[in-house]
């Protein structure tokens, strides 16, 4: 209808063919938690991650079917969305999956994406806020407000949210540390020439 809400995105692709890239799309999410994509993808395999999530919540045995018919690989990733997933989520009443803009992926500068479920191991929020927690520390403002909100943002419905991003914070300020040390060692250490008696060349030894 013209003037009609959108209700869906085409993405190019008739219905069939649409159907079984969200298909596509989909089963790699729950397969690597992490896709990359272009934005409208994104959006349309958002819409039925969602689905299929609350599909899992529900625990029931149309919900298996209905879930069965979506993904391509169903003997690896039903029980992952039916166990998992479900105790992932189960107290949580919605946006399970999250969608980042990113820089073009392509040549054709068509708008990017990533696609992720939220509190798994490929959380780019929650690495994000662990790496700004570990900047801000560090100054003498301190936390500023911002991240303090993101910071309950991405711990609230995360079993052990606190404690593991405190964990995460801790394995950057460790790394960093060894970083420094490492660039300081390299800066302290200098390389004279000298040469070979025997054989009259140059070698190098390190000061």
């Amino acid at each position: 209808m013209a003037g009609g809400a959108l209700k869906y995105r085409h993405l190019g692709r008739k219905s069939s063919h649409r159907q079984a890239l969200l298909r596509n799309l989909v089963t790699s999410l729950f397969e690597h938690e992490s896709i990359s994509t272009t934005w409208p993808k994104a959006k349309e395999a958002q819409r039925l991650a969602e689905k299929l999530i609350t599909l899992g919540k529900r625990n029931t045995q149309a919900a298996r079917n209905k879930a069965q018919a979506v993904f391509y690989k169903p003997v690896e990733l039903m029980p992952k969305l039916f166990n998992e997933l479900r105790e992932r989520y189960l107290s949580r009443p919605g946006g399970y999956t999250r969608v980042l803009r990113i820089e073009p992926l392509k040549e054709d500068q068509a708008p990017s994406a990533i696609l992720e479920l939220v509190d798994g191991p490929r959380d780019m929020r929650f690495a994000m806020t662990a790496k700004t927690l570990v900047k801000e520390r560090a100054t003498e403002e301190g936390v500023r407000d911002l991240t303090a909100k993101n910071i309950i943002k991405v711990t609230r419905f995360r079993e052990g949210g606190q404690e593991e991003l405190e964990r995460t914070v801790r394995a950057l300020e460790s790394r960093k540390r060894d970083e420094e040390r490492r660039e300081q060692g390299a800066i302290k250490r200098k390389v004279y020439p000298v040469k070979d008696k025997e054989t009259g060349k140059y070698i190098r030894m390190n000061k």
